[in-house]
C-alpha cells in the first residue's frame, strides 16, 4: 500500500439488518473505527440509510449506498435516485457490484451510466470490477478488467479521476471462502493502476485508491493490505460483525504505517 494513499475500508451490508440491528452495529463500530489514518465507509441497505446516516453525523465514518439509478427522478418504480442518496447523507456509492452484474443482469453500459450519474451528483463512486472463475481459468482476467474499466470510464474527464475509487472483486472469491492470494490480488491491482496510468496519467493514477474485495476477513486482511497497490478492502460478510470489521480496519492502518517513510 502506497503511503501517500489513505487506506479505505468499505463495509457492504448487502441485504442484511433491520434498522434496529443496523443502529446497534454502528454503535458497536464507533469506538473501534473512528480513525484519522484511514477512511471507513458503511453501506447499509436502503431502508437503513437515513437512521445510519444520523448516527454517523459528526463521526469519522462515512455513509455509502449499495446502488443507485442513473436518472435524478421519474417513473422508475423501485429505484433510488442520486439526489435521494445525497439527501440522506451519502458520500459514496457502490457501482457495478458483481451481484448487480450477475444476479440482476447489469451490463457494462448500465454501470457506465450509473458511474456518470454518481459523479454528476457529487457522490464518490466505488467502481466494482472482477472476473468469474471461468474467465480466470481461461486466462481472461486482464481482458475482462480492461473491458469493464474502459466501458465504465468512457467519457470521464480528467477532473473525475481523483474522485474515483476502484474495487477489484474476483467473483470467484466473493462469499465462497476462497480468497485470491496476496500475489494474485497485487497482480490484478497493478494491472488496474497501469491501465489507469495510460488513461489519465501517472499522477492521477497514483492517487486513485484500489480496494480488494472477496472474502476479506480478520485473518487474511493484513497480508492482502500490505501489497503495494492494495489500498483498502471492500468487505461483505465480515462487515456485519463489529469485531471482525474493526480488525480489518486496524490491519489497513497498520499496512499504511509499514509503508510510511
Amino acid at each position: 500500500m502506497d503511503s501517500l494513499r489513505k487506506p479505505i475500508v468499505t463495509g457492504n451490508w448487502k441485504m442484511h439488518l433491520t434498522i434496529g440491528e443496523a443502529e446497534a452495529l454502528v454503535q458497536a463500530l464507533k469506538p473501534q473505527c473512528e480513525i484519522d489514518a484511514g477512511e471507513v465507509v458503511l453501506c447499509p441497505p436502503f431502508t437503513a440509510l437515513a437512521p445510519v446516516g444520523r448516527l454517523l453525523r459528526g463521526s469519522r465514518m462515512s455513509l455509502g449506498a449499495q446502488d443507485l439509478f442513473w436518472e435524478p427522478r421519474g417513473a422508475f418504480t423501485g429505484e433510488v435516485a442520486p439526489p435521494m442518496l445525497v439527501d440522506v447523507g451519502c458520500r459514496y456509492v457502490l457501482v457495478g457490484h458483481s451481484e448487480r452484474r450477475t444476479v440482476f443482469g447489469e451490463t457494462d453500459e448500465m454501470v457506465h451510466r450509473k458511474l456518470l450519474a454518481a459523479l454528476t451528483h457529487g457522490l464518490t463512486p466505488i467502481l466494482c470490477i472482477g472476473e468469474t472463475l471461468a474467465e480466470r481459468e481461461a486466462d481472461q482476467t486482464v481482458a475482462v478488467l480492461a473491458r469493464q474499466l474502459s466501458a465504465a470510464l468512457n467519457g470521464c474527464e480528467s477532473r473525475d479521476y481523483p474522485r474515483l475509487i476502484v474495487a477489484y472483486e474476483p467473483i470467484w472469491a466473493i462469499g465462497t471462502g476462497r480468497n485470491a492470494t496476496p500475489e494474485q490480488a497485487q497482480e490484478a491491482h497493478r494491472f488496474i493502476r497501469e491501465w489507469l496510468t495510460k488513461r489519465c496519467g501517472a499522477q492521477a493514477a497514483e492517487s486513485i485508491r484500489i480496494q480488494y474485495g472477496g472474502s476479506v476477513n480478520g485473518a487474511n486482511a493484513a497480508e492482502l493490505l500490505r501489497q503495494a497497490d492494495v489500498d483498502g478492502a471492500l468487505v461483505g460478510g465480515a462487515s456485519l460483525k463489529a469485531e471482525a470489521f474493526s480488525a480489518i480496519v486496524k490491519a489497513a492502518v497498520a499496512a499504511k504505517a509499514v509503508h510510511s517513510p
